[in-house]
């Protein structure tokens, strides 16, 4: 059973931070600078992974509510 589109929207993004977090405390070729969350270059790693989830899931839950409305 797959959870519903609201949870799916809020659960994709923190699972992918939590990937960015594990693989920050795992990978030993991860940059070591950028493991703090003061540093420039951990959001620069954080942005391209966020960004396109948002906005998939943000379009998504949009056409799920067009196809509501007109059905």
């Amino acid at each position: 059973l797959l959870p519903s589109l609201p949870t799916l929207t809020v659960l994709v993004p923190l699972l992918s931070l939590a990937g960015l977090f594990y693989s920050a405390s795992v990978d030993e070729a991860f940059p070591h600078g950028c493991t703090s969350t003061n540093s420039l270059c951990f959001y620069s790693l954080l942005l391209p992974v966020t960004i396109p989830v948002y906005v998939f899931f943000h379009l998504w839950t949009w056409m799920g509510i067009k196809l509501f409305r007109h059905n």
